[in-house]
């Protein structure tokens, strides 16, 4: 009785732990983003550089990011919705605060929107009076 009594607790236990050990996905998705000039569409000879760090929450729907950038003086920012190498329209306008480390969140993106977002179809975009349509520019693309 103490053999089967005892076979059954340390089942119990290793059908509870393997439960627990299965692989947990996280609702965060990561972007680590570099912007130069190589990447605009056209392409430009800037050597302005920067970079877009953010998380998509796919719980909460919302991009959350840091942005730094130097060598420029920026005018706009947005977050474009555009293939790599094809322009497009502004999604996300990021706001005219213009300081370098520069940290936001997005709304809550709808479904379509994180379809694009998860597919690699959104870019961020600095401009500058020298370069209105665009200075540097990085894709967002998955970790």
């Amino acid at each position: 009785m103490k053999r089967i009594l005892l076979s059954l607790l340390l089942s119990s236990f290793f059908l509870v732990s393997s439960c627990k050990s299965e692989d947990e996905v996280s609702p965060e998705v990561k972007f680590n983003v570099s912007l130069n000039g190589s990447l605009e569409v056209p392409a430009n000879t800037s050597t302005a550089t920067g970079s877009f760090v953010g998380t998509y929450n796919k719980t909460t729907k919302v991009i959350s990011y840091t942005i730094n950038y130097n060598g420029i003086t920026p005018t706009a920012w947005h977050i474009h919705k555009g293939a790599v190498g094809v322009n497009g329209g502004v999604i996300f306008a990021l706001g005219t605060t213009f300081n370098t480390a520069f940290s936001s969140k997005t709304a809550a993106l709808t479904a379509e929107q994180e379809t694009d977002l998860m597919a690699g179809n959104y870019y961020v975009n600095i401009h500058s009076a020298s370069k209105p349509g665009g200075e540097i520019r990085g894709q967002l693309i998955l970790q």
